[in-house]
């Protein structure tokens, strides 16, 4: 991961083609940007102080359906509860879409920001208020630029990522069937992320894995703690499901494979002197292969039915899949197109790839539902010299706090003003040239 260039003071440069011309659109769209930063600064604290939980975001949805009509796109609004379009159409050609999150998290936020969360138990914890503050910005840009491209825009803002279900609700409510929008050419997004403000990173086809959240349920039979002979103790059948599951990636999946098993909650009983007659376990499975996938998932499901077996219970497990995410897989046609701008505005040095993330996202299926190429990038948004400190001494994972954090603080500057840049850009890229004369 390179640390080097990332003081970038986020102004907008005239960018210069390699064959040696300029790339006028991207530059004369970018212009004004920086008269705009104060205004969407002001609006980033704000979605900050204000964090809403998927499919409750009416507060950011109705900012960003205000906006949005303020720049002359066409709005719909309520899509899956709180999903918000805005269409911008622009005369012949490809018909672009460019998407953002809005949820935040039930985190107690603990960064001691001046702007920090006023909702208690909720905060924007994975960087959701970046992206629909970079994608205004960009929506902003790009209709009062207009004049430079042709096509039609589409800008997604979307609920409930963080749960998984956001982006198949809005298909599922007829966001291409119903015609709420046109369907996409091509799918662009975006994500900050815990490294350096003023670098992108990019990963060339399955990109981030598949994910899929399960609810085990154990069940026993309950009694006194004073005579654990009389029941049958799920505790113990559930925690000896937690040790054994663990083998199931060190030895069921072979070292090329990449997959993770974690379990992330546990809960039973509620005294110290009382056999609960059930237990109930929630785990996370990543993998970025389907015969992976379907191998872990079902190893996981066995060594849960022979816990239960050894521990004599009368009822198998209740296994009940909470949510799910596919693979992200980005277009490497699309992501070469939109990184040889990216260099061309940013510099080389301001890029770099990086290998697939663990983490999980649903914006593949905008692309997979519209049978177009996805391009998702990665975004940074730490501070520069912090980051370098951290990476020097070889405490990134001690010292930068990741997605999720209670302590995940992204600084405003130069982070917005890369995201609204490399948005812009990246829409560009995939518009038409305006029409002649």
């Amino acid at each position: 991961m390179s640390d080097s260039d990332s003081d970038t003071t986020g102004k907008t440069d005239t960018a210069v083609r390699t064959d040696g011309a300029e790339a006028a659109a991207p530059a004369a769209v970018l212009a004004d940007l920086d008269d705009r930063l104060p205004d969407l600064e002001a609006l980033y604290e704000d979605l900050h102080r204000h964090p809403e939980l998927g499919f409750q975001e009416t507060r950011t949805a109705a900012e960003v359906a205000r906006r949005l009509t303020g720049h002359g796109y066409d709005v719909t609004t309520g899509i899956a509860k709180t999903g918000v379009a805005g269409v911008l159409r622009n005369g012949p050609g490809p018909v672009v879409l460019l998407r953002a999150d809005m949820d935040a998290l039930p985190v107690t936020e603990a960064t001691g920001l001046d702007y920090a969360s006023t909702v208690p138990g909720r905060m924007h914890a994975c960087g959701h208020d970046v992206h629909v503050t970079c994608l205004l910005g960009a929506a902003d840009l790009l209709a009062a630029g207009r004049a430079h491209w042709s096509g039609t825009l589409v800008v997604l803002f979307q609920p409930a990522e963080e749960v998984g279900s956001g982006a198949r609700a809005m298909i599922e409510a007829g966001l291409y069937s119903e015609g709420l929008v046109p369907t996409p050419d091509v799918v662009l997004a975006q994500h900050v992320a815990p490294f350096g403000a003023g670098l992108i990173a990019y990963c060339p086809g399955a990109c981030m894995a598949a994910a899929d959240s399960l609810e085990i349920t154990f069940h026993g039979t309950g009694g006194h703690g004073s005579r654990p002979e009389t029941t049958i103790d799920p505790v113990l059948m559930a925690a000896s499901f937690v040790q054994r599951v663990q083998a199931v990636v060190a030895r069921e999946v072979a070292p090329k494979d990449r997959a993770v098993v974690t379990v992330g909650s546990f809960h039973a009983g509620d005294s110290a002197n009382v056999i609960p007659d059930r237990a109930v376990v929630r785990l996370s499975v990543r993998t970025f292969d389907e015969a992976v996938r379907t191998a872990v998932l079902a190893a996981v499901e066995r060594i849960a039915r022979a816990e239960a077996a050894a521990s004599g219970a009368d009822r198998d497990p209740e296994v009940t899949t909470l949510d799910t995410f596919p693979v992200t897989v980005n277009d490497t046609g699309v992501l070469a197109q939109v990184n040889r701008d990216f260099t061309q505005l940013f510099g080389e040095q301001r890029l770099f790839a990086y290998e697939p993330a663990t983490g999980s996202e649903d914006a593949g299926l905008l692309a997979t539902a519209a049978g177009a190429p996805l391009y998702y990038w990665w975004l940074g948004g730490w501070d520069p010299d912090a980051f370098r400190t951290a990476l020097a001494a070889g405490r990134l994972a001690q010292d930068i706090p990741s997605n999720h954090s209670p302590h995940f603080a992204p600084v405003p500057q130069p982070t917005l003003t890369m995201g609204v840049q490399a948005l812009t850009t990246a829409a560009l890229n995939q518009l038409g040239e305006p029409a002649a004369g």
